[in-house]
């Protein structure tokens, strides 16, 4: 049965009654700053994609639970500071909300998804931001900060117009890394490898797939198979740094059949 309502406040009640007990009575909780929070907040929210990629939702939940904790402590935090507090920082998320959703809460008409999007990001502009770009964390991972960057440039129409286009920016990108690298500039091979995993990036986006997702299952997927052939060669009395790479193929291929 779905919580009602009053049982979904009461539950968060409880969370802010807690949070302020911890940070009265609980000696480590009591030392904690916004500083020192930061890297425990990161670690939870890489262990929530884990769990996301993993599709493990009962793990979910639990990491769910905990990125809310920090949250509530940031929050309390803040309250101490005179800075803000939990019912600021929600009416403000929700009067934000309420401006960037005319089509919602207004009497503006849209048509699909993008034009949400292209909204959106109008509004934004109109609100002081000078650029398109502009809250883009400079903190995000590489990869995850490049799909976000391509994403708002294509609100405002720099957007390439099929996946045939992008495909050959990508052909263009290595081939001209393939030309620095036999040159031997190290500066521009770094310049120039970093360009194809841009527009490798941007052929992602155009054929509906999340480049960070996808490298993270291949990781776990290549991890499962060294793993699996460290575990035969062991079986064979053997190390694989004693093996040569051929022996080694030969496991890998052997692994590939049973692990997909």
């Amino acid at each position: 049965m779905v919580p009602q309502l009053s049982e979904k406040l009461a539950a968060f009640e409880r969370l802010l009654v807690m949070m302020n007990t911890l940070r009265e009575q609980c000696p480590w909780d009591k030392k904690q700053t916004f500083d020192s929070l930061r890297p425990l907040t990161i670690e939870e929210i890489y262990e929530l994609a884990d769990a996301i990629t993993q599709k493990n939702y009962k793990g979910l939940a639990e990491e769910v639970g905990d990125v809310l904790l920090h949250l509530v402590f940031y929050a309390r935090i803040g309250e101490e500071q005179e800075q803000f507090d939990i019912g600021t920082i929600i009416n403000q998320l929700c009067d934000k909300m309420e401006h960037r959703h005319p089509h919602i809460y207004g009497n503006v008409v849209v048509q699909d998804e993008e034009e949400v999007k292209r909204n959106w990001e109008q509004l934004k502009l109109q609100e002081g931001k000078e650029s398109a770009l502009e809250g883009v964390p400079k903190a995000l991972p590489a990869m995850v900060k490049a799909v976000r960057i391509q994403e708002k440039s294509k609100k405002v129409g720099f957007e390439w117009d099929t996946n045939e286009q992008v495909w050959d920016k990508v052909q263009e990108e290595l081939q001209e890394l393939h030309e620095v690298v036999q040159e031997g500039n190290q500066v521009e091979i770094e310049k120039e490898f970093g360009d194809v995993l841009f527009s490798l990036i941007n052929y992602a986006r155009f054929i509906d797939v999340d480049p960070e997702g996808a490298l993270e299952k291949t990781n776990h997927k290549f991890i499962q198979r060294f793993q699996a052939m460290e575990k035969i060669a062991k079986q064979q009395n053997k190390a694989l740094r004693d093996m040569t790479l051929g022996e080694m193929d030969d496991i890998w291929n052997e692994v590939k059949q049973y692990i997909r």
